[in-house]
Parts: structure tokens; sequence; C-alpha cells
């Protein structure tokens, strides 16, 4: 949820916890050492690094393998995904899991068909059902004004954050979600309209953010005729 209070400062770019988190040769080392707890946790949302990094961390000491070899296990291999994906690593061959994962633009589709069909792939269920949803839809509970203050993508009140997806309330019912890469690299998806929409960039071009791209497929599918 992105709200664990453990402090972040993104700037300056030079010494900020951005350029650590990017850049640093020992990335456990860096999270277990060179964290603190600035904030009550839960109270407030604020979008960081270190977050995915202790992830990892859980994901290797739970499973006993790394990170890239359980996504291969459960994800790449189940749903036949056509060609070998990459993940970039530190020093210590742990996975960048800020950032890092490469795929063709194919298989990154795949994995959008995947979470916009529930979880399931061709009648196989490969991610629980139960557990798509959660991670998908929006925490009601939350008060968002006090939650996500300043610090979210979505200025409107429709958005929200939950497990590393960027959600965007359609209305009571339904609602669209998106993985966010750096830059504007961008799978969208949409239940309501059966749709899954990628973007590769090295850059955010003209719109200067990912938000501005997000409104635009939020546009285009509302007029699209998912028949």
């Amino acid at each position: 949820m992105m709200s664990s209070g453990i402090k972040y400062e993104e700037f300056p770019f030079v010494n900020g916890d951005d350029a650590k988190t990017y850049y640093y040769p020992d990335l456990r080392q860096l999270a277990l050492e060179e964290t603190s707890i600035a904030g009550i946790p839960g109270e407030k949302f604020h979008y960081n690094n270190f977050h995915p990094i202790l992830l990892g961390m859980i994901l290797e000491r739970v499973t006993g393998t790394s990170v890239a070899n359980y996504l291969q296990e459960k994800i790449w291999k189940p749903i036949g995904m056509q060609y070998p994906g990459s993940w970039s690593l530190d020093e210590r061959g742990f996975e960048k899991m800020e950032s890092g994962i490469n795929a063709r633009t194919m298989d990154f589709a795949k994995f959008g068909r995947l979470f916009l069909h529930n979880g399931n792939w061709n009648g196989v269920q490969v991610v629980s059902a139960e557990w798509v949803a959660e991670a998908t839809q929006a925490d009601t509970s939350i008060d968002y004004e006090n939650y996500y203050y300043d610090d979210f993508i979505f200025a409107d009140g429709r958005g929200y954050y939950k497990y590393m997806w960027w959600g965007l309330q359609r209305d009571d019912q339904n609602y669209d979600f998106m993985a966010l890469g750096n830059h504007g690299q961008i799978i969208y998806i949409s239940p309501q309209k059966n749709m899954i929409i990628l973007r590769y960039g090295k850059s955010y071009g003209e719109f200067g953010s990912a938000q501005g791209w997000v409104d635009m497929f939020y546009k285009f599918s509302n007029g699209f005729d998912e028949k």
C-alpha cells in the first residue's frame, strides 16, 4: 500500500533515496541498514522504492529461490510467454525490484490478459481470482483525502494504489487498473471494456507524466465498443 512509514526522500538526485535504490551495489544491505521509520505505518501513502526491495527479500526467504526464478515458475512458463525475459541485478545478484524487469510487448500484453481474466489462462487458474480482485480493487475503508494527500498521481479523487497496481475508479462497480513503469511504460487494463493497452517509451513525451497517458487511455477506452 506504500504506507509503511519508512523514510524516503527522492531528492537531491545525487544522493537521494531514488538514486540509492536504483544504483546501490547491495540493495539488501541498503534496505536493511539504511532505512528508518519516520511516520505512522498505514497512515499515509508515500511512493517508496524500499517497499519492493523488501518484498523481494521476503519472497527469497519464503520460497527459497530467486524472485526471477519464482516468476518464471509461477507465471512465465504457465502462460507460455513467447520470448525469454530478463531482470537487472545489483552487484550481489539480487533483482532490482524497483525496476529492471525486461520483456517483449507481446509478453507484457499476456501478463495483462492474465489479470484481465481474473488470473485464468485458457481455463487454467494460474493466479487465484480472489487475489486478483483483492490486488486491483480500491480499499474503500481508506479516507482518500487524508491517505493520499499531495503525493498521489490522480488528483480527482478516483485514483488509488494497491499491491503494486495503480487504479482508477469508473463508478461504484467498475474500475481500470494499470502497471506504470518509469518514463511512460504502461500496461493499462479495463475489465469493463475488455481492453488491454500497452505503451513502451523512453520518455513521457509531450504529456510529461504518467497521468497524461492514463487520462488518454481512459478517454480512448470510453469510446471503445467491446462488442
